[in-house]
């Protein structure tokens, strides 16, 4: 996607850059959007929150505005951009991915946090409870159980005589361990041969397909993660170049031209947190506000893609996948 179309996309959002001196004169109340990953990635992400909030009333520039920061994949930059935010007062705070949630509780025990996670928000220390969550934050968790161990379940389905193969993690995802874990327990039912491949940074990622080629791995499983996310571009650039059959959580990954994806859908998620976003600038209290559960699961199949490697889809997975491009 070009950064023009990006930006078009994006709708109102260029006016509001500037904004909270702007919009405090105006009494427009202003939302700090915290982001992982980039920007460019959660395109109809970032529709279907402000889609959430209009459904309270609430339509970006109009009678709301939304400061958009974004780490582009460098954990290490948002606990900086949070507190950029907290500095400006803004309204509302709402993130999405779990090391930014983290991050802005540990940034602001006033301003009200609304969270996108894709795990368990107790056990990251974001809430006492789901019912009840305490303090000031509340949010969306979308599901993310056995996740992992279906896109292996799909990889073996699409190459049935594979023996070997590969899992890519970032080893500073704090999912990273368990991710890992249900992998294997997956892959030692299956018969498969796991190959867990580390990167965390872009050499990392080079050097990972050098050794997943050189280990002759049949396939590659890509955990979801925000710095993942913003090297999507190369994961499309090098699955494609040694021609390797992979699966991502985020439908982004096939909608880019390779094979299949399946995960939660975040879009969903993020419709409802921008619900939650819209009721707290109505005045309601983010501790009495039960955190949601974003259920929806999608399997996305790219059949063009699948062609050009010489798969041939079974139809019982075709029938499965809630959309198939051709």
């Amino acid at each position: 996607m070009k950064r023009r179309d990006f930006m078009t996309l994006l709708g109102g959002a260029a006016a509001a850059w500037p904004l909270a001196a702007n919009a405090q004169q105006a009494a427009i109340p202003v939302i700090g959007f915290l982001h992982a990953a980039s920007l460019e990635t959660e395109v109809r992400g970032l529709g279907e929150f402000r889609k959430g909030l209009s459904e309270i009333g609430y339509v970006e520039g109009q009678n709301v505005m939304i400061e958009y920061r974004s780490a582009e994949g460098h954990a290490d930059r948002l606990p900086a951009l949070a507190a950029d935010m907290v500095r400006r007062r803004v309204a509302v705070i709402a993130t999405v991915a779990n090391n930014a949630a983290v991050g802005a509780k540990a940034t602001t025990t006033t301003i009200p946090i609304v969270f996108t996670v894709g795990g368990d928000p107790i056990k990251m220390g974001l809430v006492d409870s789901l019912n009840r969550p305490g303090g000031n934050i509340t949010g969306v968790s979308f599901l993310s159980s056995d996740i992992v161990a279906k896109m292996l379940e799909a990889l073996h389905e699409l190459m049935p005589k594979a023996a070997r193969i590969a899992a890519l993690v970032n080893p500073t995802n704090q999912n990273a361990a368990a991710d890992t874990k249900e992998a294997e327990a997956a892959a030692r039912t299956l018969g498969l041969e796991l190959q867990v491949l580390k990167a965390s940074n872009q050499r990392e990622i080079d050097d990972a397909f050098a050794l997943l080629v050189e280990r002759r791995a049949a396939a590659l499983l890509i955990e979801g993660d925000p710095f993942f996310i913003g090297r999507m571009k190369q994961l499309v650039v090098l699955t494609a170049r040694h021609a390797i059959p992979a699966i991502y959580q985020g439908r982004d990954f096939p909608d880019a031209g390779r094979l299949v994806s399946y995960g939660a859908n975040r879009s969903d998620a993020l419709r409802l947190a921008g619900g939650y976003t819209g009721r707290i600038l109505k005045g309601e209290r983010p501790a009495d506000l039960p955190v949601q559960l974003a259920t929806k699961v999608e399997l996305i199949v790219n059949l063009n893609t699948a062609k050009a490697l010489g798969l041939d889809v079974p139809p019982a997975l075709l029938a499965r996948a809630d959309e198939v491009i051709e």
